[in-house]
Formats: structure tokens, C-alpha cells, sequence
């Protein structure tokens, strides 16, 4: 039998009074499973950007007309509503999946010995977005699914993505000052790299806002452009982000850079052409709900393969020595 020990009047109150130091007190982490809770709302914040995507391609938007409640009435979806209601209260509850899953990541990087404040910093980070980005989600509603709402909405997901891929990858790391593994002129070029990944973000929730799936079927307003000129600009941008990674690629392999960088661009140089080709089909076929939903999700890895890229030019020193090997980080990020 396992020992429980008693629960006093004192651990109560320290208990209450500091809920994360009274479990890190008692309680101290493997390296893998603090990496494994970070990989965790990474992944979450990927499938809630998806599931929102789903709820405005289903046209159940407004499913649940007002916020915080599902209806004036009740706080959940009624049978009248029917599958709209059902879609959006569902894509609503995903929220509180994903506030755990952050806060896993806060217990477990708080209780992780020796302490490492700038983790526990990136997942308070991450529940603080969560928060605004959900009360940003109520006032979609609010106003009738604004396209510009809705866009901040997106790039607000977007920077929780970034929260979350820095935070799995500083959990794979030590808290050593970063040393840089590349050059200056290489590290300039990522950042180009990033800021024209920002740029087709932006431009891909201009399209999205000025497109034809409002998010429901009644009068939603648009963006007031020509979506046609819009989607061949964010074309243009996303042959600028490929035409970006190649050159990089072809740098790194010229300056003989370590395996790190040379496996991330390489990654994300597959991640793009699998985007491209959605991108162009579903642009060409007018665009069919499942495509855009696969190209959502492809939004999200391309944002992901590019951060990841960012963080390969350093290295922290002092990482737990049990971090997987390239395969094995390569397979994590596949399915991340």
C-alpha cells in the first residue's frame, strides 16, 4: 500500500493561500513529462484554431447568438437550435480543454526542480492569451461576426501558437545564455523569413474576411475588396516565404551549418509545399470546406516550422540529457 500523508490545517492554508508552490513543494516532475505538457497546449492551440476554423465553414457562427450564455435563456445549446448550436457551444467548450491543457504546462514547469521562471513565465503567458482571446471570441459574436474581429481573433491564436512552440522548445533546453550557431547575414535572413510569415498571415485572414464562407448564413458583413486580388497577393507572399527558405537552405548548406538549422528549414520547406498545393487546389476548385480547413491547419504548421527555424540558430546549454534525438524531434514535430 502507498502511503498517504495526512492533510494538516497548515498545508490547507498554504494549500490555498499558494496552490502552485504547495504542489511543487511535493511534487517534482520528469524532464519528459514537463516537455510532454508543453507539447500539449501546443497541440491544443493548433486544434482550437482548426475547430474554429470548422465552426465558420459549417456556417455556425452565430450558432449560439450571444455570449456569455449560448442564448438569452440558456447557458448551453438547445435541441432547437440544432447542428449549428451544437457545432458552436462544442468549438466554446474546446476553450476549457485548452485552458487545462495551459495549465497543465503552468504546474508542471512550476513544480520542475530547479525552478525555471521563464518557463513558468511563457505559460502564464499562454493562459493570459487564452483568456483575452476568448472574451475577443465573445465579441465575434457580439457584433455578428465582424470580419475584422474575426481576423484578430485568428492572429490573436497565432500568437498563442507562438507562445507555446517557444515554451516546448525552451523546455528542451538549459537556462544558459543563448549561443548563436550561425552567422549574422544568416540570422538577418530568418528574420526576413519571419516577417514575410507574419505578412502572409495577416494577408491570409484578409482573403478569409473578403472570401465567401462568412461563417453563417445569414447577412455577415465583408471585407470590402476584391477577394480574387487579395488571394493572388497572398499567393505572392507565400512564393516569397518559399523562395525565403530555399535560399536559406542553400546558405546553410554552403556555410556547412550544424544539423539543427539545416533539419528545421528542411522541414519546413516539405510544410510549404504541401500548403502550396492545397492552397492552389482549393483555390481552383472553389474553395471546398474540407480543403480551407486542411489549409487552416497548414497555416498553423508553416507558423510553427518557421519559429522552430528561429529557435534552431541558438543553443541554451544545460538541457536535460534524456532530449530525443533529430528522428525523434522530427516525428514530434511532424505530429505537432
Amino acid at each position: 500500500m502507498v502511503h498517504v500523508p495526512k492533510l494538516t490545517l497548515a498545508d490547507a492554508t498554504a494549500a490555498l493561500r499558494n496552490p502552485l508552490a504547495f504542489i511543487a513543494d511535493r511534487w517534482t516532475p520528469d524532464p519528459r513529462t514537463v516537455r510532454r505538457a508543453a507539447l500539449a497546449a501546443l497541440v491544443m492551440a493548433v486544434i482550437i484554431v482548426v475547430t474554429g476554423g470548422a465552426v465558420r465553414l459549417t456556417g455556425s457562427g452565430l450558432g449560439c447568438p450571444t455570449w456569455p450564455t449560448c442564448t438569452e435563456d440558456s447557458l448551453t445549446t438547445t435541441r432547437a437550435m440544432g447542428f449549428h448550436g451544437v457545432v458552436e457551444f462544442g468549438n466554446r467548450m474546446l476553450t476549457y480543454v485548452l485552458c487545462a491543457a495551459v495549465g497543465w504546462a503552468i504546474v508542471a514547469a512550476r513544480a520542475e526542480k530547479p525552478r525555471r521562471r521563464s518557463l513558468t513565465r511563457l505559460g502564464w503567458a499562454q493562459f493570459w492569451v487564452v483568456m483575452g482571446n476568448a472574451v475577443l471570441g465573445g465579441i465575434v459574436v457580439l457584433v455578428g461576426l465582424n470580419p475584422y474581429t474575426v481576423a484578430a481573433h485568428f492572429l490573436l491564436s497565432s500568437g498563442l501558437i507562438a507562445l507555446a512552440t517557444v515554451m516546448w522548445q525552451r523546455t528542451r533546453e538549459g537556462d544558459e545564455a543563448p549561443r548563436p550557431l550561425v552567422g549574422k547575414a544568416v540570422q538577418q535572413l530568418v528574420w526576413f523569413l519571419v516577417a514575410a510569415s507574419v505578412l502572409l498571415l495577416a494577408v491570409g485572414t484578409v482573403v478569409t474576411g473578403a472570401g465567401p464562407h462568412a461563417g453563417d448564413s445569414s447577412e455577415v458583413p465583408r471585407i470590402p475588396i476584391d477577394w480574387e486580388t487579395v488571394s493572388k497577393l497572398h499567393a505572392v507572399l507565400a512564393w516569397i516565404v518559399v523562395t525565403l527558405t530555399f535560399a536559406l537552405w542553400f546558405v546553410l548548406k554552403a556555410v556547412d551549418a550544424p544539423g539543427g538549422p539545416l533539419a528545421r528549414t528542411r522541414e519546413l520547406f516539405l510544410i510549404l509545399l504541401g500548403q502550396g498545393v492545397i492552397g492552389y487546389v482549393q483555390y481552383f476548385t472553389h474553395l471546398p470546406e474540407i480543403l480551407v480547413a486542411l489549409h487552416m491547419l497548414g497555416s498553423c504548421l508553416v507558423w510553427i516550422g518557421v519559429l522552430r527555424v528561429l529557435l534552431a540558430l541558438r543553443e541554451r546549454p544545460g538541457a536535460a540529457l534524456d532530449v530525443p534525438g533529430p528522428s525523434a524531434e522530427v516525428a514530434v514535430g511532424t505530429r505537432a
